[in-house]
């Protein structure tokens, strides 16, 4: 076994707790809708991701305040307004990911295959 793998195998148990949790959180079509429109923004008022994510604000702000808690988005205040961007890269890489999973799930070729065969050409 290589030592990447073994490192990865023995994550410790916090570490494991914490992933399923996060794994928890993203388990749900609107949180991965906000970060998904969050990693092509950058940054965007609750106002503007409910609109983008065709929620009430009122829930889109629910969902906000759990990704917060999760540290899977930060915040910046400007007057009363408040602006929401992803903390790191890891949950847009983990949801891209899941995509592209879902997109092998559902058979036929991956429009992610399709669009690195396209380049190839």
């Amino acid at each position: 076994m290589d030592a990447d793998m073994h490192a990865r195998l023995g994550a410790s148990d916090e570490y494991v707790e914490v992933a399923v949790e996060i794994f928890a959180m993203l388990a749900d079509a609107t949180r991965v809708r906000v970060i998904l429109a969050l990693q092509d923004a950058g940054e965007l008022s609750v106002n503007h991701l409910a609109g983008l994510v065709d929620k009430s604000p009122a829930a889109v702000s629910q969902h906000l305040a759990k990704l917060r808690l999760a540290r899977i988005v930060a915040t910046r205040h400007e007057g009363q307004r408040v602006y929401y961007r992803l903390e790191n890269e890891h949950a847009s890489e983990l949801v891209a990911d899941a995509i592209h999973q879902a997109e092998h799930s559902l058979g036929g070729i991956p429009r992610h295959h399709q669009v690195l065969a396209g380049d190839a050409e």
